[in-house]
């Protein structure tokens, strides 16, 4: 049995009519795409004639009779699980990356739990991203009415807008504001702009297939997050979907616990699985100070932790973006705080002692 790398995995997802079939279908002629095996919903749709496509016991993968993040996940897992199967016992000679097109109803977690998850194929696939598209035109109805479209919005890696010749420069503008707000991490991409190909897509996880190491400031993006923290002020409409998202990062300059970290990971996963969208980070340990550790969670579900050799750059802080939904940022600094060594008062008790109409004067506690 051949032992191969992980092979990359690509989600495409996107509201119904947003154009992620046509973006599909334009990448699939890119030559960077050859042994790609791509399952999609419906595969009249797209055109995969010079491409690896794997066959199932029905033939060519056409997961059209359900939704791919619910009734036919069961399928999607023993798809994959048999393409790395097939690549490992050499029936399949070469296999560069796993493209999945989910339907536009689809919350796209449960596809990435299956890729980062699933004992077997967390071995052997590894998630390099997701590329969420978005109605230019029609965005701003669609993100107001269907949280579906938020959560694939808020858990991108790439965010593509289309249809923007359509669309005035004052909603455009809108929009841009909006979608920063709700994911300041993810680079926004024109679908009309000839750059909107494979390098600006593709290969957006941690490690560089050019340099083979990882990058961790690309994939974190977590500059782009603290200065969206820093510039956007604006009030949340309560009844918009985008209210209920938060997108953060948290840093630490020194060292955690290695057991500490695992029961703040154990403690979110827990008790808020569903509120916390996506993590993903670097973390400085204690025991081995020069071998960080890298976490990546969707919902619950984290793919196994793993211990870079060595820093790949200068920046040794831990750094730690969190993408929630109905769950406050303060509460995840704190509970952050007390595991990596930062403890304060309860804010109760600050009360009760700063506050108490009983106090001594001139006493302090």
């Amino acid at each position: 049995m051949k032992r191969h790398d992980p092979i990359p995995v690509t989600v495409l997802t996107g509201f119904l009519g947003s154009g992620k079939t046509t973006l599909l279908n334009r990448l699939l002629k890119d030559p960077q795409l050859t042994d790609t095996a791509v399952i999609v919903n419906e595969f009249g749709d797209v055109g995969i004639d010079h491409l690896l496509v794997e066959q199932s016991s029905d033939g060519v993968i056409e997961l059209s009779d359900g939704c791919l993040c619910c009734t036919v996940r069961g399928e999607l897992v023993d798809t994959l699980a048999e393409l790395v199967d097939r690549l490992q016992t050499g029936r399949i000679e070469r296999l560069r990356r796993i493209v999945i097109e989910t339907t536009g109803l689809a919350d796209p977690a449960p596809v990435l739990q299956a890729v980062m998850g699933h004992p077997v194929l967390a071995d052997g696939l590894r998630l390099d991203g997701v590329i969420t598209t978005l109605d230019a035109l029609n965005a701003m109805g669609t993100l107001d009415r269907h949280e579906e479209a938020v959560k694939q919005v808020a858990v991108a890696d790439r965010i593509v807008l289309t249809k923007t010749d359509l669309a005035g420069d004052a909603s455009l503008d809108t929009l841009c504001a909006r979608i920063g707000a709700l994911n300041p991490g993810a680079p926004l991409l024109d679908a009309q702009e000839a750059q909107t190909g494979y390098a600006a897509l593709f290969d957006c996880g941690l490690y560089d297939p050019e340099t083979k190491t990882a990058d961790v400031q690309r994939w974190l993006r977590d500059e782009a997050i603290a200065a969206a923290h820093h510039h956007h002020h604006h009030h949340h409409d309560v009844n918009r979907h985008d209210a209920r998202i938060r997108a953060f990062t948290l840093v630490h300059d020194g060292l955690v616990d290695r057991d500490a970290i695992a029961m703040f990971i154990d403690l979110l996963r827990s008790a808020h699985s569903e509120r916390v969208l996506r993590m993903k980070g670097i973390v400085g340990l204690s025991d081995n100070p020069e071998r960080p550790l890298v976490i990546h969670g969707v919902q619950g579900t984290f793919h196994p932790p793993a211990r870079l050799p060595s820093w790949p750059d200068n920046d040794r802080r831990t750094r730690i973006v969190v993408i929630t939904r109905d769950l406050g940022e303060d509460f995840v600094r704190d509970l952050f705080g007390a595991f990596a060594g930062q403890p304060a008062a309860d804010r109760a008790d600050r009360v009760a002692l700063e506050s108490n109409p009983l106090v001594v004067p001139g006493h302090r506690f």
